[in-house]
């Protein structure tokens, strides 16, 4: 089943400013890293999804220190990345197209944040026809909101798409394969 590495919205406004640091976002990095190093070896392509904000205000618009990628992301030139306006990484934007010209059958998750881009994401991937998604443990933050805290969110998030809408892996995947 050929695969497709999806990072979702690792951008750089969720490290300029300590009140917007993801949740374990060191470890976080590190899985995610490991994640691209073991795609790149097997030659799994790597999409980058990057949130663009409308608003000129915001720390997410297109050109904003915040918009970039995060510079800590084993990133390469020849990486996919696919700029986003709102939740939904398919909507209205080129990566259903991309998926289906590289005959991609299976996706694997990482990123942020977990109730909101990669949650949108993975449900709409499977309304796509994706049904055999991977998302990968420790591999997907969030921040506290004001009625939970980040771990809570992710377990909830975990157990409502895991054998639902993804399979859940260990952070060994890639050395397992």
């Amino acid at each position: 089943m050929k695969q497709a590495l999806i990072i979702v919205d690792m951008q750089e406004a969720f490290f300029l400013d300590s009140e917007n640091y993801l949740f374990d976002y060191e470890k976080v990095l590190d899985n995610i890293n490991m994640l691209i190093t073991g795609a790149r070896n097997s030659e799994v392509p790597i999409i980058f999804i990057q949130h663009t904000d409308s608003n000129k205000d915001n720390d997410f618009a297109f050109g904003k220190p915040g918009w970039d990628l995060y510079h800590g992301l084993l990133r390469q030139p020849e990486d996919k990345v696919i700029q986003k306006t709102t939740w939904d990484a398919f909507y209205q934007t080129e990566l259903a197209q991309y998926l289906q010209e590289q005959q991609i059958e299976q996706l694997i998750f990482a990123g942020a944040q977990t109730e909101f881009c990669l949650d949108t994401t993975i449900r709409n991937a499977y309304s796509h026809g994706f049904h055999h998604n991977i998302l990968v443990e420790g591999a997907h933050t969030t921040l506290h909101s004001l009625v939970l805290k980040a771990e809570q969110i992710i377990k909830h998030h975990e157990s409502v798409w895991h054998n639902r809408f993804v399979k859940i892996q260990p952070t060994t995947f890639y050395k397992t394969k």
